[in-house]
């Protein structure tokens, strides 16, 4: 098996697009929080989302039509793009190697297909856009980076296993580079704020007026986001050839799916996963620094989660921090934005924080680092991501040392 490495890293998200500011964000504990712009949210109590401003597809999409591509498609793209170019490969250099697209997303298009549910109410079949109804597959969001990358010795899927689809897809170019099967792999996941998920989370009674507080006492729900993370990964061999910096080595990764409940998530199945990555990892419990956890803000996630770490780690678990307080959950692209920050963390020496906090739940009993990042010496990061149907997935990061 070879040893897998991160070497560039695409983000767009509403703290920040590209490394740099995405990194700022994450230290800085910066807000995405803003009043909806994507859709109408007359009728709705509260209004606001971590939406990504001041986007301009135009400027990262070069090959391809951003006018012929759905909103997380063009997320997903710029992404990739930036992915590339930051691991310093040249698109021949890409070409030329055996590859893999993976993108993780719950909603694919979903703020095309809210459009055309409206078109098709308002004027019936004939009255549906077909510029709209033509993009709308989920599909795209990955085959369109490997059109736009000009990529030809490639497979490109979609995972839709919501919102814990980023991991599976990180997981999946794993395996492929690790097994040899190809020789880089952009992996990652996407999603775009979408009023057919907002609805959806507002009549669960989950979202919150204004800010996401994981594992507070007084914590309110969710905030509903967009974004994308896509991750380049390739052999330890092939980024020490060319060179190349590396963010970080990818351990192992643990999946499994319970099926318990449409919607909550079971303790002992998160913790079965947990351990699954581990043993792939090669790891213990304790050489965890820090975990990356879901933390959606919610009562249901993260009293179960927090009930998973404990009987995993023990009373006393590494610090467990939640991305979402400040990027609102991002769907699929939220489990690959977080990786990315445990890919930074790894590699500038700190654990984010959880914003927002004003006193930890008890029933959760976590250090989540309030409000301002930590300075750490890290080795190993673990990133959980759960999702409803109970798909569970777990990515385990290790800072890369020669050896």
């Amino acid at each position: 098996m070879r040893r897998v490495v991160i070497t560039g890293i695409g983000v767009v998200t509403s703290i920040g697009i590209g490394v740099g500011e995405f990194l700022s964000g994450i230290r800085s504990g910066r807000s995405g929080v803003k009043p909806i712009s994507a859709f109408d949210t007359t009728g709705f109590e509260y209004d606001n989302a971590c939406e990504v401003a001041g986007f301009d597809p135009e400027a990262y999409i070069e090959r391809l039509d951003p006018a012929e591509l759905g909103r997380a498609s063009q997320l997903s793209v710029a992404a990739a793009g930036m992915a590339v170019k930051d691991a310093g490969i040249s698109l021949a250099g890409l070409r030329s190697r055996r590859s893999l697209v993976s993108v993780g997303t719950t909603n694919g298009e979903g703020r095309d297909f809210d459009v055309l549910t409206g078109q098709g109410v308002d004027f019936g079949m004939d009255g549906l856009d077909p510029a709209l109804a033509g993009r709308i597959g989920a599909g795209r969001l990955s085959s369109s980076i490997a059109r736009e990358m000009g990529l030809t010795d490639t497979e490109a899927v979609t995972l839709p296993t919501a919102c814990a689809a980023g991991n599976y897809a990180i997981g999946y170019g794993f395996d492929a580079v690790r097994s040899g099967d190809v020789e880089v792999a952009l992996c990652g996941g996407a999603d775009a704020l979408c009023r057919k998920t907002f609805a959806g989370f507002y009549r669960l009674g989950t979202i919150a007026p204004n800010v996401c507080q994981p594992f507070d006492r007084d914590r309110k729900g969710i905030l509903t986001g967009e974004g994308a993370g896509i991750l380049l990964m390739e052999s330890l061999d092939a980024a020490l050839a060319r060179g190349a910096k590396i963010y970080a080595e990818v351990l192992g990764f643990g999946l499994n799916c319970d099926a318990h409940h449409p919607v909550a998530p079971e303790r002992d199945s998160l913790a079965s996963c947990m351990r699954l990555a581990h043993e792939d990892a090669g790891i213990k419990p304790s050489e965890v620094d820090f975990i990356s956890a879901h933390g959606t803000g919610t009562k249901a996630n993260d009293v179960t989660e927090a009930q998973a770490i404990h009987q995993v780690f023990g009373g006393s678990p590494p610090p467990t921090v939640s991305i979402k307080s400040m990027l609102g959950h991002s769907m699929g692209a939220a489990s690959a934005l977080a990786a990315a920050a445990c890919a930074l963390a790894l590699t500038e020496g700190f654990i984010p924080p959880t914003i927002n906090h004003v006193e930890t739940d008890p029933e959760c009993a976590v250090d989540c680092v309030p409000n301002q990042e930590r300075v750490a010496d890290l080795r190993v990061v673990q990133n959980n991501a759960l999702a409803f149907g109970g798909n569970n997935a777990v990515l385990i990061l290790g800072k890369y040392e020669e050896s």
